[in-house]
């Protein structure tokens, strides 16, 4: 008996072994994957390499052999914000299964998923709130910024509906970023016409900076230059929100109200690295043309700075007395 139990024992452990040193060599060829590929592309190329050696380091150490898929996407995330501090550069784990006849391109799929998921109609591709306040105030709250293949029509319909109201404060305190040509053509509205500069975005692989302007038309109505605009920011206002509010900011367009946002100004792409697994990849910087420097890390700074909670009844009297002046 007391063999039989020893045998069982044994057979238990080696299985063990055997179980662990399989998830260390799986680990070992998607924590190198990662490595690889932020040496390779990350935008910042100095900055890439000292991640990389990092998590190779941490490999070597034992500091990766997770007994999770989740486990591991953590452990490589604390190393890489250990360096790179706020951003999009992370890992996460993806557990949409893929059906049948899909791109097996696990990247383009990803990206094709993430886009229904985080901008789809069941947000109402992130226009939660089109409103007229008493005193002829507009609000508009956007949770994304979605495509314009997507939500351009309910752009449009929601800067139809605003159009005529003497102020406006856009809530973006809840918004965590998105597609910056919905920035953009949101920004548009709010000129007179012409372009006027926003971040452009230096890609890595080119080498090259492309330059990104307000439109010069848009449909219906414009806003306009000279009405008030209140931009309502918290922590969690990022990436393609922070974009537009730093240029507009920039541009002397907008009062900021609330506190910093989050920092993420490097656009990314996904990498698949293995197990579903996905790598989000910076591999760009956004450049604005008027400072020279952008957002990252450091966030958007309010120009009248309040907590996040109090925001919006502090633009929403400046926006009243703002009309008041005008009207007198």
């Amino acid at each position: 008996m007391a063999l039989h139990r020893f045998l069982i024992m044994a057979a238990l452990l080696g299985a063990s072994i055997v179980a662990d040193a399989r998830v260390r060599g799986g680990n070992t060829a998607i924590v190198e994957r990662v490595a690889q590929l932020i040496e390779d592309e990350y935008v910042d190329p100095d900055l890439g390499r000292t991640i990389a050696g990092a998590l190779r380091r941490e490999l070597a150490a034992g500091t990766y052999a997770a007994p999770s898929d989740e486990a591991l996407a953590a452990a490589l995330t604390a190393t890489i914000r250990g360096l790179s501090g706020p951003g999009h550069l992370y890992v996460e784990v993806d557990r949409t299964p893929v059906a049948a006849g899909e791109d097996a391109d696990a990247d383009a799929d990803f990206d094709r998923r993430e886009r229904e998921r985080y901008y789809g109609p069941q947000l109402n591709f992130g226009f939660r709130k089109a409103e007229r306040l008493d005193d002829n105030i507009g609000l508009l709250e956007l949770s994304v910024f979605a495509p314009v293949d997507m939500g351009g029509d309910t752009a449009v319909a929601a800067m139809r509906f605003l159009a005529h109201t003497d102020a406006l404060v856009i809530d973006l305190r809840a918004n965590g970023g998105g597609h910056g040509e919905m920035a953009n053509l949101l920004s548009s509205y709010l000129f007179d016409g012409g372009q006027h500069p926003l971040s452009g975005i230096y890609a890595r692989k080119t080498g090259e900076t492309t330059r990104q302007h307000t439109h010069p038309y848009v449909p219906g109505p414009r806003y306009g230059a000279d009405k008030p605009v209140y931009v309502l920011t918290s922590p969690r206002t990022f990436s393609a929100a922070e974009a537009f509010t730093y240029d507009l900011q920039a541009l002397g367009r907008v009062t900021v109200v609330g506190e910093a946002s989050g920092g993420g100004a490097n656009p990314f792409e996904y990498r698949s690295v293995g197990r579903g697994l996905m790598l989000w990849l910076e591999t760009e910087r956004s450049v604005n043309p008027l400072t020279n420097a952008n957002w990252q890390t450091v966030g958007v700074k309010p120009d009248v700075a309040v907590p996040a909670e109090a925001a919006l009844e502090t633009a929403v009297t400046m926006a009243q007395e703002a009309v008041a002046r005008a009207r007198e």
